[in-house]
């Protein structure tokens, strides 16, 4: 499969190279292409261009940028290269400010997810909520002493969700579909809880598991 991802951080490095590992073809997107000249050199099997062009090149598009920017970063890829599309979202609407007591603070409410809001602007895209719970380093080929974590999921597009479950079973994830694109505003804030022990305790490896 092509993948786009726009963006040039540590989650789209780090699912570039999860897709790269399981034989996809990747582009990254970026507005400076400088930022990813060591990445291309070390991934001479993937690709860097524009948002737009990153876009264009997926079957299936990942959202890797900071969630204050992501609907700027798609404006700029543009609604004609996502429509008909799996977009995974894999941002987070963490606002401009220090956590408190290690708890982030968030520019949406409980009343209205960011994918949403990506979802209503670009509205022929077929988002799915995806690899936002976890940090970078554990996005691809997780490796616990409980199993298989879980990856939570959602979007309005069946077909869409079935693709990203082909993705996750490839990255050693279990998939919980949590249903329609309402369920972002409870997936989202997996983040916030996700990221207490870091700030807190310097504890950045570890994930949810739902049991059954």
């Amino acid at each position: 499969m092509k993948v786009g991802i726009p963006g040039s951080g540590d989650v789209a490095k780090s699912l570039a190279g999860g897709f790269l590992k399981h034989d996809h073809e990747v582009m990254l997107g970026t507005r400076d292409g400088a930022k990813l000249a060591d990445w291309a050199k070390q991934n001479a099997r993937g690709r860097v261009g524009s948002f737009a062009e990153a876009a264009k090149f997926g079957e299936l598009v990942v959202v890797a940028v900071k969630g204050t920017v992501a609907l700027e970063a798609l404006r700029a890829a543009t609604a004609a290269n996502l429509a008909g599309k799996a977009v995974i979202d894999a941002t987070n609407p963490i606002a401009e400010a220090p956590p408190v007591n290690g708890v982030l603070k968030y520019f949406t409410n409980l009343d209205e997810s960011s994918m949403e809001r990506l979802q209503r602007e670009f509205p022929q895209a077929r988002f799915v909520k995806a690899f936002n719970s976890v940090g970078a380093a554990g996005m691809v080929d997780p490796k616990f002493k409980g199993g298989p974590p879980t990856m939570f999921i959602c979007g309005n597009d069946d077909a869409a969700k079935k693709t990203v479950t082909r993705i996750l079973d490839q990255f050693g994830w279990e998939t919980a579909d949590m249903g329609k694109a309402e369920a972002a505003r409870t997936i989202e804030p997996l983040c916030m809880l996700w990221c207490i022990p870091g700030f807190l305790r310097q504890d950045w490896v570890h994930a949810f598991k739902m049991l059954r």
